[in-house]
């Protein structure tokens, strides 16, 4: 395999845990270009005019309507801005395609049904393709002549996705594959043009092949009646006796689940961002009710416990979106640096790999903090809410499914820490020699000392939680070496305390950036203060879920202390705080324009 090259720190995956980052290098929302926002103004009006318009339609799945949307969204270009201009597409990155995610997942399901075409059903043909692969498909899939899907999981292989038993066997004539199996809860499946499919070659070589509907033994099972993203089409697609052209094997055989999970990378940040999308628009709505609706002679805005809602919502909304760009901004730099991976054939993008711990933080907030909003969106609408009269209901249901697609979020809390340990293992990432240091330093450890700038507060803060991670990991492989896997519980709360320090940090590192370009900054602080200082009380719960098994006694009674030290906050007034977010977006009605202050 040919030796990566070093990367800038800031550019490296996992690097937040390890080092301080210049907030001018993070890309925040307030940096895109009048450009960039145009793509995401031409879907907002399309979501605006075409889409909502139909919402009864698209959630009775009424025939044909949902395939003319989503070809309409093609004809816009807003399906093909990554793929590249000779294939058809925009060939723009990240920084373009995320606020279009967004608008496009208003409606979950519709939102649903654009991710799994334009990101898993397009980018396998995009990265992997073969240059006559992608002359013959790109461009269909690029303008939405053609529909995509990808087609992964099985009956009995969900989160075990390698235990498939969909087969491929060679023809006797060896110009087709023989595929037979079938897949399940498969997105986009009624209307598909082109399957990306998995399956083992001789029943062991796990590999991808692209599919066409017209080909012989291609057929699907009856729509799944799902609990949300009633918009979106989810079939099984089942394969009998299908023959395959060899030509349509993408990559190489065997390597299919290098392609299955390097894809998996950016569809869950994908799903990061259409989930901030969703968490966008029931925050508005719960505003806007909370504001209209009375209750004993005055508007519910006014009682404390609606604005502590309104107020938590925000601030978690904006830590998720403050990752997101980062991450976004993050995957295009290295993207722009053309290195590519040459341990596949063709090679691909480094940016594809680089940040996939980044992306399945991306993926476990996203879904998280999409659900709490929604849920408490629906209970400000009280009885309401649980009705279909209001969109409240809607938003719960549809908000439910991203915590268990592209990876549930538990498989996601185990392949955080265990990516870094891999990476560190093969001396790609130097996370071992931090955790010694940190072991070595962590008994005269002081806590930070508090200024009275809550930016600058709880970017000490967090200096002094990333070590807890490390000191924390480093306990864990002390005490059970390569075992660790097996403690899924402590890997669960590293995990947890690894994405509230890389959210907390984004939306840190975005406030002081909007400060250092002479913008007041005031609402961008209040929102981290009340992420920060939840996160300070989650962290340190996470911490003592895990130490008992690490420790016992007196040594874990000295860790105890050390945890202190290092978690020192004085807690703030984040009940004001929350009123004045609350009052705000009442005010404004946007969450964008809440943030836009000069």
């Amino acid at each position: 395999m040919t030796e990566l090259k070093p990367l800038p720190p800031h550019l490296t995956g996992g690097n937040f845990l390890l080092a301080e980052t210049d907030p001018a290098l993070v890309f925040t929302p307030e940096d895109l270009t009048s450009e960039q926002r145009l793509m995401a103004e031409t879907a907002q009006k399309f979501m605006d005019k075409e889409v909502l318009t139909q919402l009864e339609k698209l959630e009775h799945q009424e025939p044909g309507v949902a395939v003319a949307l989503i070809k309409k969204a093609g004809e816009l270009g807003l399906l093909g801005i990554e793929i590249d201009e000779e294939a058809g597409g925009l060939g723009l990155g990240k920084k373009e395609s995320m606020g279009v995610a967004e608008q496009l997942s208003r409606l979950a399901g519709f939102g649903v049904s654009c991710g799994a075409h334009s990101g898993i059903g397009a980018q396998p043909l995009a990265c992997f393709g073969t240059p006559e692969q992608k002359a013959k498909y790109l461009p269909k899939l690029a303008s939405a002549e053609w529909i995509a899907a990808y087609c992964l999981s099985e009956a009995g292989s969900g989160s075990d996705a390698l235990g498939m038993k969909t087969k491929a066997v060679l023809s006797p004539d060896k110009r087709h594959y023989i595929l037979n199996g079938t897949k399940m809860w498969i997105t986009n499946a009624a209307w598909a043009d082109l399957f990306t499919v998995f399956a083992k070659v001789d029943g062991e070589h796990v590999t991808a092949f692209l599919v066409e509907r017209t080909f012989p033994g291609v057929s699907t099972g009856k729509e799944e009646h799902k609990l949300g993203i009633k918009t979106s089409s989810t079939r099984r697609v089942i394969l009998e006796d299908t023959l395959v052209p060899v030509e349509n094997v993408l990559g190489e055989i065997g390597r299919g689940a290098y392609i299955a999970f390097n894809i998996l990378n950016l569809g869950r940040f994908s799903l990061g961002s259409g989930a901030l999308g969703g968490a966008k628009e029931a925050v508005e709505v719960a505003a806007k009710y909370a504001t209209e609706r009375q209750q004993f002679g005055r508007p519910i805005l006014s009682f404390g416990l609606i604005q502590h809602k309104l107020g938590e919502m925000a601030s978690r909304i904006f830590a998720l979106e403050s990752a997101i760009y980062r991450t976004g901004g993050l995957i295009d730099e290295v993207m722009a640096t053309g290195e590519m991976l040459h341990s596949m054939k063709p090679a691909i993008p480094r940016g594809i790999e680089e940040f996939a711990v980044e992306c399945s933080i991306a993926k476990v907030a996203g879904s998280e903090i999409f659900d709490e909003v929604a849920d408490e969106a629906l209970q400000i609408h009280g009885g309401y809410g649980y009705t279909e009269e209001f969109p409240a209901a809607r938003f719960t249901r549809d908000a439910r499914i991203n915590r268990i697609f592209e990876g549930t979020n538990e498989i996601n809390r185990l392949f955080l820490p265990g990516t870094l340990l891999r990476r560190a293992v093969r001396g790609r990432f130097p996370l071992l020699p931090a955790v010694t240091k940190v072991a070595r330093e962590v008994l005269d450890l002081s806590p930070s000392e508090e200024t009275g700038d809550a930016l600058l507060d709880a970017r000490a803060l967090l200096v002094n939680a990333k070590k807890l991670g490390l000191f924390l990991s480093g306990l864990g492989h002390q005490k059970f070496g390569e075992k660790l896997v097996e403690e899924q519980e402590v890997l669960a709360a590293i995990s947890d305390i690894l994405i509230d320090i890389y959210l907390a940090e984004s939306a840190v590192l975005r406030a002081l950036k909007a400060r250092g370009k002479g913008r007041k900054a005031a609402m961008m602080t209040d929102l981290v203060v009340v992420f920060v200082n939840e996160a300070v009380a989650r962290m340190e719960k996470r911490t003592r879920d895990a130490l008992p098994v690490l420790a016992e006694g007196d040594e874990l009674r000295a860790h105890l202390g050390i945890v202190r030290r290092l978690l020192r906050w004085s807690p703030r007034d984040t009940i004001r705080v929350r009123r004045r977010i609350a009052t705000r977006l009442a005010a404004v009605g946007k969450y964008s324009a809440l943030v836009a202050e000069g």
